[in-house]
């Protein structure tokens, strides 16, 4: 089974657009944007990964926080996509993520987060004790997204420590000083989420330099592997025995939503993983998994046929090979 951890679930509204005006000569007046289409999902990494493990029937079980409304609707969702789900109900409203994506510009759309609601002590607590419960029972661990205020700031390294004291490998797909405080614990796989800022703690990751030399320092500090992504179709592998290129050749007119690619991208690697493949072949599946992704409006592809298929245009190549 594999558990995933969403602290901070959102509900996920994304808007196509035509075009955003790119300044306001009037701010005195308000501005109407009208969208062509909308859509609306469950959300927040550890969800994402739940599920796109579940279209290949790999049990799976999202763990975290709900509340409110936004939450009743994120749990319907879940159900309704094949997910166990098992989160500690509080009060507030889940947070609502918004997405606008205009027209031409596919790559740099609009993200409105919101923070979401407070975690209590009480809350927490019951949290863990499900946590320990369910650890019993996995064989990996994502620990994914941002922490929820009223957190504590060592939260996920909690997490890990509490995951490896059950056996229980650890992904941590996430950033900032969160993830940071999980690498001297040996997490698995270290994915950081560098959308807000390229840096990985204190290094920058803009160039192919600079994440190798990250993903060493994470291997340095306890780490087992480090995968972060280059560029848009261009992902870096950094394990204890070496560094690998993935690369994806093709075309990208066909990219309609980068939103949920890098989450396919971490349940596509445990999706191969849990069939047995090694971790080089897994990330070059995952790969697969985050181009099918970009290719639909919907988040995340489904259709494991099409994930298949887009294996044909990822390449590996190991660092000092030819």
């Amino acid at each position: 089974m594999i558990l995933t951890v969403t602290l901070n679930p959102t509900l996920d509204k994304f808007y196509w657009v035509d075009e955003l005006p790119l300044s306001l000569d009037k701010p005195e007046e308000a501005v109407l944007i009208r969208s062509d289409r909308s859509l609306t999902s469950a959300g927040g990494k550890g969800i994402n990964v739940s599920t796109l493990l579940s279209c290949y029937g790999v049990e799976t079980v999202a763990l975290g926080f709900l509340a409110g409304h936004t939450g009743q609707i994120i749990l319907q969702d879940l159900l309704a996509r094949g997910v166990t789900a098992n989160f500690v109900w509080m009060p507030g409203e889940n947070r609502t993520n918004v997405t606008v994506i205009a027209k031409g510009r596919e790559f740099h759309p609009l993200l409105i987060h919101e923070e979401g609601p407070p975690v209590s002590e009480e809350a927490m607590g019951i949290f863990l004790r499900k946590y320990e419960r369910m650890l019993r029972r996995a064989e990996y661990v994502v620990l994914g997204g941002s922490l929820p205020p009223g957190c504590p700031p060592d939260c996920y390294r909690t997490l890990v420590q509490r995951a490896h004291r059950a056996g229980v490998r650890v992904i941590v797909h996430a950033g900032g000083e969160a993830l940071v405080q999980t690498i001297a614990e040996g997490p698995f796989l270290v994915k950081p989420d560098v959308r807000e800022e390229l840096r990985l703690g204190d290094l920058p990751v803009s160039s192919l330099d600079e994440i190798v030399r990250a993903g060493r320092r994470v291997i340095e500090q306890g780490g087992q592997a480090c995968l972060i992504s280059h560029h848009i179709t261009g992902d870096i592998l950094v394990t204890r025995d070496g560094v690998w290129e993935l690369e994806a050749r093709v075309s990208l007119a066909a990219f309609k939503n980068l939103v949920g690619a890098d989450d396919a991208l971490v349940g596509g690697l445990l999706a191969a993983l849990v069939r047995g493949h090694p971790l080089v072949e897994a990330a070059r599946y995952g790969m697969a998994a985050a181009l099918a992704a970009t290719a639909v409006e919907e988040k995340l592809c489904l259709d494991t046929g099409v994930i298949e298929r887009e294996l044909d245009h990822v390449t590996v190549r190991r660092q000092g090979e030819g």
